[in-house]
């Protein structure tokens, strides 16, 4: 654990959040931090369960002259993305987060940190632990796999929770109080194809786009960063277009939830049109690095040789497959025309895989209308199926409707203007958060959603603000004390 970290104020909740990330935790392996929360919970001597599926619920009596005060649901996700740049030597599955503290912020060394949402899962294991806190009764409910499907939040049962009140501890920016959110879809596209053997007389290598600033497919997306696999695709298709490449492979992006910042792709060139494609390749660099200048200050693009391929895509259904991701919706689809500044509907091309016979394809697809989510869906879906690929629509979650009238976003704004003498932005976000989800099984809760600063969240640019959890903190302890007694 390190001291750096643990020194930093307040002492508690970051010393909370360096054992969380001393634990391995990737989506949907969630096994290792389940195990250590339900150890935490039992350790304290509170009611401690885990449901079905390995949502732990830690369960907190009122602090003394806090009894009669309504029970508030606190929570928070147990998952973290894993992302790293390729430079960086690390196993997601058997080591904790390096964590270095640079100026005002806390980041990882070459890999996402966890803030999103450890910082969350950390405060609340401050207050469970804390005999100096005041607090209302407290339901700890601490979920899994928020980042690549939502299930935990999807299959926690009614009956469960007895709170009114839930704070989801989960929101990016210390001045926001989110009350409502984008809904996701999994778009998938799969097929098989036809190799023939490389053709006589070429050269063999490989096209690395690198560099891109990547970040969350859903709060960043309006940010007009770029994507890998549009943009390896677009260099493709001029290269196709111009000199007859053929593709081996392409391998690009890694989860659906973060904006891919890399892909690689093996061809073959004419050893005539070798030095005219090395010049293509400088000259669409240069063009991109125009483009990209502002959101992606460090992209580059590059060649380099590499071993013979024996066999490559046919150049009749390569075509058709380029093509198809050409026409892929990517980044804004539609603005809120309701909220100002709101995305209301994105696609992320997140994952592109050709290799040996099979390809897939992975979108994720956001809107706070389901309509219009299940609408864009489908242009996604018949845009592949006019290549013969197999579409499949999984993990669906619903968005999480406003309800500006709630009474604990009125007590929470007045606050924040009292402590900080400015109004919070009250607001919806892009996000897939938790709290629409769990209103389907828990009908009339109150909920809203506040958290410090992150910057660079699914990505290995990803830190938390130390100044901002100063911030933040006492405006969560002072929201319990403010709690309404029981009607």
């Amino acid at each position: 654990m390190s001291k750096q970290i643990t020194s930093l104020e307040p002492k508690e909740l970051w010393t909370h959040f360096s054992e969380v990330n001393a634990v391995p935790r990737p989506s949907k392996k969630e096994e290792r931090i389940i195990e250590f929360m339900m150890e935490f919970g039992k350790k304290l001597g509170l009611e401690t369960s885990k449901d079905e599926v390995g949502n732990v619920i830690i369960k907190k009596p009122a602090s003394k002259g806090m009894e009669n005060r309504q029970t508030v649901v606190l929570q928070s996700h147990l998952d973290m993305v894993h992302q790293k740049n390729a430079s960086t030597k690390f196993d997601f599955n058997t080591q904790g987060i390096e964590m270095v503290v640079d100026g005002d912020w806390v980041k990882a060394n070459g890999t996402t940190l966890g803030a999103d949402n450890g910082i969350g899962v950390a405060s609340i294991m401050t207050i469970l632990s804390s005999d100096s806190i005041s607090h209302p009764p407290i339901e700890a409910l601490f979920t899994i796999d928020e980042e690549t499907g939502m299930t935990g939040a999807l299959n926690l049962k009614g009956g469960l929770l007895n709170g009114k009140i839930l704070l989801n501890l989960d929101t990016e920016d210390d001045n926001e109080l989110t009350i409502g959110c984008a809904g996701g879809i999994d778009v998938t596209a799969t097929g098989s194809y036809t190799l023939e053997a490389a053709p006589p007389n070429v050269v063999f290598c490989s096209i690395q786009v690198k560099g891109l600033t990547g970040g969350h497919s859903g709060m960043d997306i309006y940010k007009g960063r770029g994507n890998a696999n549009k943009i390896m695709n677009r260099v493709l298709v001029g290269a196709f277009e111009k000199y007859g490449i053929q593709i081996a492979s392409i391998d690009g992006g890694s989860l659906r939830n973060a904006i891919p910042r890399e892909s690689v792709a093996e061809i073959v060139v004419g050893e005539k049109d070798l030095d005219t494609f090395m010049a293509y390749i400088k000259s669409i660099e240069k063009e991109l690095k125009f483009e990209y200048k502002t959101t992606d200050p460090n992209f580059s693009l590059s060649t380099s040789p590499i071993e013979i391929k024996k066999r490559v895509l046919q150049k009749g259904f390569q075509a058709k497959i380029l093509k198809s991701l050409y026409a892929c919706a990517n980044g804004v689809y539609r603005m809120s025309p309701d909220i100002e500044h709101l995305v209301q509907t994105s696609n992320n091309l997140a994952r592109v895989v050709v290799a040996e016979g099979e390809y897939s394809i992975q979108c994720l697809t956001r809107s706070s209308v389901d309509s219009e989510k299940m609408d864009l869906a489908n242009t996604l879906r018949h845009t592949f199926e006019l290549i013969g690929a197999r579409v499949l629509f999984n993990g669906s979650y619903p968005g999480w409707t406003p309800n500006p009238d709630a009474p604990i976003i009125k007590i929470m704004n007045d606050l924040y203007k009292e402590m900080y003498k400015e109004d919070a932005l009250v607001n919806a976000c892009h996000a897939g958060l938790e709290c629409g989800i769990l209103g389907t099984n828990y009908p009339g809760m109150q909920m809203i959603s506040f958290g410090p600063n992150i910057r660079g969240a699914h990505s290995p640019d990803e830190k938390v603000q130390i100044s901002s959890v100063q911030k933040y903190w006492p405006y969560l302890l002072e929201t319990l004390k403010r709690i309404p007694a029981i009607n």
